[in-house]
């Protein structure tokens, strides 16, 4: 049962009719989490926004998607999931990747190494060891790089959050969940 209902994009006005128009433009359309979001359009604005900043950081789309499903597979949301699993295909992932993705495991050690930073930093939300950051740094990743890997959980975060408590019709291909 959909908590927040969805806004028309055809129909919305004001702010939220301006940044449901800036989704379209930015994803070609406009998903059901988003037009949810559109009813608090401070809400979408800040989302939009931080997710743009992100695109134009260091990290790889393909890196970027990781983050994305692994955070919605930890977080149990099944909407985000079949986003990113949707998306991921599209960037060129496998089923494989996707599916290991989702167990926090990668085929080359770095990614691995970044997939396992975030289950930690998920897992004890976000007080990790000295260990967990060394391994990181062991592993090639930047400051830069794990900052940025920390904006995306965060941003990953507020998205399945918000898909949780919104709980808007599914408007992806369905994904199974495999953690």
């Amino acid at each position: 049962m959909t908590r927040i209902a969805s806004i028309d994009p055809t129909t919305a006005v004001g702010r939220a009719k301006e940044l449901l128009d800036t989704t379209k433009a930015q994803l070609g359309r406009v998903p059901n989490l988003y037009s949810s979001m559109a009813q608090s359009p401070a809400a979408l604005d800040g989302y939009l926004a931080f997710r743009g900043a992100l695109g134009k950081g260091v990290l790889n789309s393909a890196m970027r998607e990781r983050i994305a499903l692994l955070t919605a597979a930890i977080n149990d949301c099944g909407y985000c999931v079949s986003a990113h699993t949707f998306r991921g295909a599209k960037l060129g992932l496998s089923i494989d990747e996707l599916s290991a993705t989702q167990k926090s495991q990668a085929p080359d050690p770095k990614n691995a190494a970044a997939l396992q930073f975030v289950d930690t930093l998920l897992q004890h939300r976000g007080l990790i060891a000295d260990d967990d950051f060394a391994k990181m740094k062991a592993h090639g990743w930047s400051n830069e790089e794990i900052g940025e890997i920390i904006a995306h959980v965060a941003l990953n975060v507020f998205s399945n959050y918000f898909n949780h408590v919104a709980s808007p019709a599914l408007d992806f291909p369905a994904a199974a969940i495999i953690r």
